[in-house]
């Protein structure tokens, strides 16, 4: 058969579920895929344990999408993360909410979860084909017409649905195949940058490794940008960067230090604004702070403070510190306050005291940009949404072309928001491709 009403391109998340929606319609559907194996992507994904979506309610997923989220509104009209929850629960995958709303299978198995949805496809009789790479998408003078693939063979199709995912984690084959595409039929791509990716600072206690491997719990990271000219004029920014400074966002949650930067949740969450602030500054370096102390305010951090080295005056300063503060941490607190470890507790002055509790509140730490958008867990930038009608995931540029996942121009934090996107992306292009051939009722 080289006649199709569906032809879905790539086996990730959006895809598969691309795949069962057009499918559950009564339509014929191929689903092609360049490697050797569906649901790679899928299959990494919570760390292995496949974090399938996110338990939280509509607005608030949305807003943890930072990228184009409200897009999204339409979709999950259609399918959305209960739909998802159901969806799965009824394959048999019994899944269990977690921190922060994150859905798990019970088996901690991102293995089911991929067995359990490749065995939906094919129990729908939609047609596999892997190692089958896409030359191109065909067009005609006004809408889709099929595929051609790389090996000469052309397939006719009266919708096609792009799921090619992105550039980040090209391991899983996502290398960004689609962009040409979209382009042919005249889209526009955005910049596409790294997201959810570790920022790299060439702080010399980060070069040195001092602090390497050094993991923070339950800290709030925060990204710092210019105010504006009037409000940079006021107070003494040498004597302290921050009051020439604005916070664009902060994120609290764990975090590690590495051998070239920060890592961890929080470090990923904050990247992308880190990349905001350099792009609308001009400017390499951009100043970040860790909150140690996120449940005190200032005033109580001091209280705290005062309280410690009251209880132990004739102690080193460093040694009092070592009660609050996990020990590597220490000499560059010490160094950030500009004070000498070897000072006893009670010697300190007022002024000293506070430069010290405001070093717990917002030790400096100078980001210079991020690892590359091959080592990102998420691609930003992709197909412009402006094209794409939002509740069908429709081109509006050329009728039976349809995009879903990370392709577009969407992107989350991890915590299954990403891949919530790309489920509910995927079943609303499958619907729409469905009902684009003729087919209307789920069966």
């Amino acid at each position: 058969m080289n006649a199709y009403d569906v032809i879905v391109i790539g086996g990730g998340p959006s895809g598969l579920m691309a795949s069962v929606a057009a499918a559950e319609r009564g339509a014929s559907v191929l689903l092609l895929d360049k490697g050797n194996k569906l649901g790679r992507k899928l299959g990494i994904s919570g760390g292995g344990r496949c974090n399938v979506t996110n338990a939280k309610e509509p607005d608030e997923l949305i807003a943890h999408i930072p990228g184009n989220g409200r897009f999204l509104y339409s979709a999950f009209q259609h399918f959305d993360n209960r739909d998802i929850i159901a969806f799965f629960e009824g394959l048999g995958i019994a899944l269990k909410e977690e921190d922060n709303g994150r859905m798990f299978p019970v088996s901690d198995k991102a293995a089911s979860v991929v067995s359990a949805l490749i065995g939906r496809v094919r129990a729908l009789g939609v047609e596999i084909r892997t190692g089958q790479s896409v030359r191109e998408v065909r067009y005609g003078k006004e809408e889709v017409s099929g595929v051609a693939l790389a090996s000469g063979e052309t397939l006719d199709a009266k919708s096609v649905i792009v799921a090619t995912g992105g550039k980040s984690v090209p391991q899983t084959g996502s290398t960004g195949d689609g962009y040409p595409w979209a382009m042919a039929a005249g889209h526009t791509i955005t910049e596409l940058y790294p997201t959810e990716v570790p920022i790299v600072s060439r702080e010399d206690w980060i070069q040195s490794g001092e602090l390497q491997g050094l993991s923070l719990r339950d800290v709030t990271l925060s990204v710092w940008g210019p105010k504006g000219r009037k409000a940079a004029a006021a107070g003494d920014p040498e004597a302290d960067p921050f009051l020439s400074l604005k916070k664009i966002i902060a994120h609290r949650g764990d975090m590690i230090f590495t051998h070239f930067g920060l890592s961890g949740p929080i470090a990923l969450r904050c990247s992308q604004f880190l990349r905001q602030v350099q792009q609308k500054t001009g400017q390499k370096a951009v100043l970040l702070s860790i909150d140690l102390f996120p449940d005190l305010n200032m005033s109580g951090t001091e209280d705290l403070l005062a309280d410690k080295l009251g209880a132990e005056p004739k102690r080193a300063l460093r040694n009092v510190l070592k009660g609050l503060l996990p020990e590597r941490l220490v000499p560059l607190v010490l160094r950030s306050a500009g004070l000498d470890g070897d000072l006893l507790a009670g010697s300190l002055s007022r002024a000293a005291q506070s430069a010290l509790a405001g070093m717990l509140k917002r030790l400096p730490v100078t980001a210079h940009g991020t690892r590359s958008l091959s080592e990102a867990f998420v691609t930003g930038g992709g197909v412009h949404l402006k094209e794409i009608e939002p509740g069908t995931m429709q081109s509006k540029l050329m009728p039976g072309l349809f995009f879903c996942g990370e392709v577009l121009d969407i992107h989350g934090y991890t915590g299954g928001y990403n891949i919530t996107a790309a489920f509910s992306t995927g079943y609303t292009a499958g619907k729409h491709a469905a009902e684009r051939a003729g087919h209307y009722s789920a069966q």
